[in-house]
């Protein structure tokens, strides 16, 4: 059961993610709603703290914090202002995840063969072509 845990909380979250960001009323200015978020989300990690205890004193631990999570932190915030755009200029909600992530997926094949050495099996190869297919079949009108 650990092993599908944290695909289950990414599932869990992801749908919540997305009905949240549906949900959000379009008068509401999108950088106060990113505010908002990033409030609440600084608060629920905080308390997550107790169950990861920090492995160095708390200066220390944030010593060996590298540009990587700065990084996640501003790619974070275009991932939500432009899930946020998108559904208030009209995509569908049954829409947007699907071609989104499979977009990046398809960008991050490409990033993992060429910066991280990764390889692929023909399996991989045939799974790509298809996901190719299939963001070529639901983006058309």
């Amino acid at each position: 059961m650990m092993f599908y845990l944290p695909i289950i909380i990414m599932i869990l979250g992801t749908t919540s993610y997305h009905i949240g960001q549906k949900s959000i009323p379009s008068q509401v200015s999108p950088v106060l709603s990113l505010a908002v978020n990033y409030i609440t989300a600084l608060i629920a990690t905080l308390l997550l703290l107790p169950l990861y205890p920090l492995r160095a004193t708390g200066s220390g631990s944030l010593r060996s914090v590298n540009w990587a999570s700065y990084f996640v932190g501003v790619s974070i915030v275009g991932v939500e202002l432009a899930v946020l755009l998108a559904y208030r200029t009209g995509w569908k909600i049954s829409l947007v995840s699907v071609i989104g992530n499979t977009a990046s997926a398809l960008l991050l094949v490409f990033i993992g063969l060429i910066f991280f050495h990764e390889q692929l099996s023909g399996k991989n190869a045939v799974g790509i072509v298809m996901c190719l297919a299939g963001l070529a079949l639901i983006t058309k009108p």
